[in-house]
């Protein structure tokens, strides 16, 4: 995030929306300074056929009635991160290139229009990307915010978090999402690239492990990585609560079936503890070493992957190997990557900006 080139004269004072945008792999949220604030899945739709189209009555879908209505449409998950073999597990995903990119065009503007902006509104938009976003993705980011954002600034993720709560020193982020993990290492100024991390550690890599001891725990059972998603989103935890057991039904031959997918569930999902710690150990190992010791002690765990019950304390007894530590989960992992987003938009002067023609 530096001062460009293509950036406005001034930054207008009124008749501007300032918007906070994550744009996330699984999930999408927004924070807007006229106080709305929402979220959606991260999922677009087209109908296939003439069929589709008048059964839908929409040409485009998002969200959770994309994913409904995936078998009859043309189905993208456009923000997805890194080499995740979805088309191995869900056949119904489309990955063709160019209309990739038209849906994350597609899934900001309809995420833009959640904030209702003002018809005569100039939008001043932050868009949180992976701590170590490739200048391509960036790119792809500021082709798809034309014609829907009038200025537009790319930040880190983990940074946003960060910004918008306020832990500006000495505090490592962790940014759990479902894509990537994203590091962050603050000392009181603009992270470089050399403190920042991106992992494939994250929310998908636990949904593929799953997927495997799944088939393993459930012989003869049928189900598909959405299956497997929401089974993760409702019961995943790292804590120690041996009795309460997970219990899921699904169907083997078409009929309903019971199985205990306990351990199954928690070895998946200790599986990303690994190599968080070992990036949170390589940003610490690398800082000034009389400041070592509060870094440690600062640890901010954020994004979807915080609500894992218990996940906190799994980092920090992984992090006592490596000498200590003590980690605290945000408060509204949901919003927390937006509202920090939307601090920065307001705060941020204008050389900061992209300025975009429709």
């Amino acid at each position: 995030m530096q001062p460009n080139a293509s950036a406005p004269a001034s930054k207008p004072q009124s008749g501007v929306l300032f918007v906070g945008i994550d744009l996330g792999t699984s999930h999408s949220a927004i924070a807007a300074s006229n106080g709305v604030r929402t979220s959606i899945g991260s999922f677009v739709a087209y109908p296939r056929d003439v069929i589709s189209k008048k059964a839908l009555g929409r040409d485009k879908l998002f969200g959770d009635e994309a994913l409904k209505h995936k078998h009859a449409c043309d189905f993208y998950r456009p923000m997805e991160k890194g080499e995740v073999l979805y088309r191995d597990l869900d056949k119904s995903i489309n990955r063709d290139p160019a209309r990739t990119q038209q849906a994350i065009h597609d899934l900001l503007e309809h995420v833009v229009s959640l904030a209702k902006p003002r018809p005569d509104d100039l939008i001043y938009g932050v868009i949180g990307a992976p701590a170590q976003a490739s200048l391509h993705s960036q790119k792809s980011l500021l082709e798809a915010a034309r014609g829907v954002l009038d200025c537009v600034m790319i930040c880190s993720e983990p940074f946003a978090v960060a910004y918008g709560l306020n832990f500006l020193t000495d505090t490592l982020v962790i940014d759990i999402g479902a894509g990537t993990t994203d590091l962050c290492r603050m000392h009181g100024a603009l992270p470089s690239a050399d403190d920042q991390v991106t992992l494939s550690s994250a929310g998908d890599a636990v949904d593929r492990r799953l997927f495997e001891l799944l088939r393993e725990a459930c012989p003869g059972a049928d189900f598909t990585i959405n299956m497997v998603k929401q089974i993760k989103e409702k019961h995943s935890f790292l804590s120690q609560r041996a009795a309460e057991r997970v219990v899921v039904t699904l169907p083997v031959r078409g009929v309903p079936t019971q199985f205990d997918v306990t351990e199954a569930l928690q070895k998946a999902t200790e599986s990303i503890v690994p190599e968080i710690v070992n990036g949170l150990h390589t940003l610490i190992a690398g800082y000034d070493p009389e400041f070592q010791a509060g870094m440690r002690d600062n640890v901010l765990l954020a994004g979807g992957g915080s609500q894992i019950i218990g996940l906190d304390k799994a980092i920090e007894r992984k992090l006592a190997e490596l000498g200590g530590g003590k980690v605290r989960r945000v408060e509204e992992p949901a919003f927390a990557g937006a509202n920090g987003a939307l601090h920065l938009a307001q705060d941020m002067p204008a050389e900061f900006w992209n300025q975009l023609d429709g």
